[in-house]
């Protein structure tokens, strides 16, 4: 397959190089100093075990256009980014391109084909003007939750850290001929990329982790195994994702598995910075609203009160809006002994 990976991080590099590799057609859409990385020597993967993958002499442009239509549209971008790249993508499609969604939290499209009484609303916390859909049409989505931990550790240079699960689904919940051709181009990688009949639900089940691990470790500047082993944390992260799950429940959503196994499943990846707590260390703009805010906003429309997710939310707002103004980037040094 032609495959176009837009964005190159932790997670962009990591299914672009592994696809390169297992023999497909491989463009990385990307800029600065990931461009001029990956266009003098490719993309490595540093692997949990020491080894390394090295995928040499991939395709790399930032001209959308010279990349032509591809047959597979991979975003792998933070939510928050999307508006400024969405007007550029149709340069990329061709009749039966299709696109996976890579971001994390609640996705622009969550009511789109959706079939219910919120049919079609715009959830303004991922999609502020509503215009999206326009350039991502929906029917060219494939939804997907990525599970794999792993970390941009230098330009061009990934560490892969665990996981290897990209479900995917159809927003209608169909078993398409596309869909099915996606998940196999994945299979071939040696992701496991199975198809479900509900994107939405395996939506919030990741999500019910990142709303709660991913504000706190920013705020706390603490790792997953950190967050779940303090009392404290782990209560309020507890509290946060019951108030997740009644929103979620109003909107027929139900969990496969129980508030403490997915703490549990937190804890068990150890020691691991969130990416949020990656990017306040790295001075970039945190994914706050397509987490966080995102769910406040189905909070309203369903008429759930969430007073825990949004007393995190305005912390972790206050401070984006700090690093900001102050140009700068926060992260915890040692003491001189």
């Amino acid at each position: 397959m032609k495959v176009a990976i837009v964005g190159a991080g932790a997670i962009g590099g990591l299914v672009g190089a592994t696809l390169a590799l297992s023999g497909e057609e491989v463009t990385f859409i990307v800029r600065g100093a990931n461009l001029e990385a990956i266009r003098a020597g490719g993309v490595k993967i540093l692997l949990a075990d020491g080894s390394e993958q090295h995928a040499a002499g991939v395709r790399c442009t930032d001209d959308y256009a010279a990349a032509g239509p591809q047959d597979l549209v991979v975003l792998a971008v933070k939510a928050h980014q999307l508006a400024d790249i969405a007007p550029r993508l149709p340069a990329l499609y061709g009749p039966d391109t299709c696109i996976v969604t890579m971001q994390n939290g609640i996705p622009f499209w969550y009511f789109h084909r959706h079939g219910g009484a919120l049919e079609g609303t715009v959830v303004r916390s991922v999609d502020a003007q509503g215009d999206l859909a326009r350039w991502i049409p929906p029917a060219r989505v494939i939804g997907c939750v990525v599970y794999p931990a792993s970390e941009l550790v230098a330009p061009g240079v990934v560490r892969h850290i665990e996981g290897d699960r990209f479900p995917l689904g159809e927003l209608d919940g169909t078993t398409s001929e596309r869909v099915t051709r996606v998940s196999e181009c994945f299979t071939r990688a040696g992701f496991k990329a199975p198809v479900l009949d509900d994107i939405r639900a395996e939506t919030w089940l990741k999500l019910w982790g990142n709303l709660t691990f991913n504000p706190i470790s920013g705020l706390a500047h603490s790792t997953l195994e950190d967050i779940c082993r303090f009392p404290l944390s782990r209560e309020l992260a507890a509290n946060m994702m019951r108030e997740a799950q009644e929103v979620a429940g109003r909107l027929g959503i139900s969990f496969r598995v129980s508030l403490e196994k997915r703490i549990a499943g937190a804890e068990k990846v150890g020691r691991h910075k969130t990416s949020m707590l990656q990017d306040i260390e790295a001075g970039r703009p945190p994914e706050i609203d397509a987490l966080v805010g995102a769910v406040i906003e189905l909070g309203q429309l369903t008429r759930t009160p969430t007073p825990h997710i949004s007393t995190v939310y305005a912390l972790v707002r206050l401070l984006a809006r700090t690093m900001e103004s102050e140009r700068a980037q926060l992260r915890l040094h040692a003491l001189p002994a």
